[in-house]
C-alpha cells in the first residue's frame, strides 16, 4: 500500500512489494495472485475480521448492536485522520476500476449474519441484504471519512453510519 500511494498503482511491480516486504517474489505469489489482490487484502480481513468478532458476540444481543460493535472492531486503531497526502492516495486507489471485484469476503459476513439470525445463505435473501448493506455503509463512511474538511476521526463516522441503516432495516423474519 505505501509503494502504491509513493508511486501510484500503475507504477508498483510485484518484485517491488515483495523487495520492500523483504521476502521473495515467490513467497509474494504464494499468498496472492497479483498487487491488486495485495491491496484488498486489507479490505478481505477487516470483513472477516467483523465476521469472526459477529460469531463471538452474546447470542442474545440485538442484531444491529452485534453487527456495528463486529464491525467496528477492525478500525478501533483508526483513530487519527490521516495525513492529507494519505487521503488523497487513498482516494485514487479506492477509485481504480481495477480494485472492483476484489472483495469475496463480503460473503463470509452474510454468512455470520445468517448463523446469527437462523436465517438460511442459500435460501433468504436477508443475510445478503445486511451483509451489503453493512458493507456499502461502512464503505459510504470511509469514503466521507476520506472527503470530509477538516479530517474527522472514522469510528464515529462508522457507528453513524450504521445507526442510520439499523434505523431502517428490520430485524430477521422469524415465520419459519
Amino acid at each position: 500500500l505505501r509503494l502504491a500511494l509513493e508511486r501510484g498503482l500503475d507504477n508498483v511491480r510485484v518484485e517491488d512489494i515483495a523487495e520492500a516486504a523483504g521476502v521473495s517474489t515467490r513467497t509474494f505469489n504464494n499468498y496472492f495472485a497479483s498487487k491488486h489482490e495485495a491491496i484488498a487484502a486489507r479490505h478481505v480481513d477487516r470483513v472477516r475480521q467483523s465476521a469472526r468478532t459477529l460469531r463471538e458476540r452474546p447470542p442474545g444481543e440485538p442484531l444491529w448492536e452485534a453487527l456495528t460493535r463486529a464491525v467496528l472492531a477492525p478500525w478501533e486503531s483508526a483513530t487519527q485522520p490521516p495525513a492529507p497526502e494519505v487521503r488523497q492516495a487513498l482516494r485514487l486507489l479506492a477509485g481504480a476500476p481495477v480494485m472492483e471485484g476484489l472483495f469475496a469476503a463480503d460473503a463470509e459476513l452474510a454468512a455470520a449474519v445468517a448463523e446469527r439470525t437462523g436465517t438460511s445463505l442459500e435460501r433468504d435473501l436477508y443475510p445478503h441484504l445486511v451483509a451489503t448493506a453493512v458493507i456499502a455503509a461502512t464503505q459510504a463512511a470511509v469514503g466521507h471519512w476520506l472527503r470530509v474538511e477538516p479530517p474527522a476521526p472514522l469510528v464515529p463516522l462508522i457507528t453513524e453510519a450504521l445507526r442510520q441503516l439499523a434505523a431502517g432495516m428490520p430485524e430477521a423474519p422469524h415465520d419459519r
